[in-house]
């Protein structure tokens, strides 16, 4: 009798033996036989179900984000106050739960700045367009229970990519050396200009 493959789960199963090597390493300095290595199986069958190391990475990112914003979504839940939402939307950046998925993130972006492809572009804009919605709607929901003023709305957008480009400015350049820190100041003073004041 036939043994019947679950593609897709052999698929994710491969991807996620390699995990750490990728972790480790970073993609320029692992082989494909590595790669094969690290899942178990042969070089012909990492083919068969990639075509070529990035769509590895790209696998490991769906998985992982997927993972990240079910819990994300669940710790925001039990929050209260906007602020402190936020806070915990912008821990990704710094926190130690997420280094895995952090520095698979970076092999992620950097294949798609030097060799855009039109399924990882489009999963990233859809990615970052999901967790805006979610974002804005957290500042919409503190504007509705009278938290935030109203034209908090407005800067939504710039409060959001405030992280991103934090984290970026400190893994490129080095410059912030506490980015926990500097991310809580930063959100800190701006929710003193838009709490509503009692």
């Amino acid at each position: 009798m036939a043994i019947i493959v679950d593609k897709q789960k052999k698929k994710r199963d491969i991807a996620l033996s390699c995990k750490e090597l990728f972790v480790k390493h970073g993609i320029k300095e692992l082989t494909i036989s590595q790669i094969a290595k690290s899942a178990g199986v042969g070089k012909g069958t990492i083919y068969e179900y990639f075509k070529n190391k990035e769509e590895i990475v790209f696998e490991i990112v769906n998985i992982l984000m997927q993972k990240h914003s079910e819990k994300l979504f669940a710790e925001i839940e039990d929050i209260e106050c906007t602020k402190d939402k936020i806070k915990k939307f912008s821990e990704f950046f710094y926190n130690k739960d997420d280094y895995e998925l952090r520095e698979i993130y970076k092999e992620f972006v950097s294949i798609t700045l030097i060799n855009p492809d039109a399924e990882m572009i489009k999963f990233q804009t859809q990615s970052n367009e999901r967790y805006y919605e979610w974002f804005k709607k957290i500042i919409q929901d503190g504007i509705g229970r009278g938290e935030l003023i109203p034209e908090s709305i407005e800067l939504s957008r710039g409060v959001f990519v405030m992280s991103k480009g934090m984290f970026i400015i400190s893994t490129t350049t080095k410059t912030i050396e506490d980015l926990k820190y500097k991310m809580d100041t930063f959100i800190d003073t701006l929710f003193k200009l838009l709490e509503v004041k009692k």
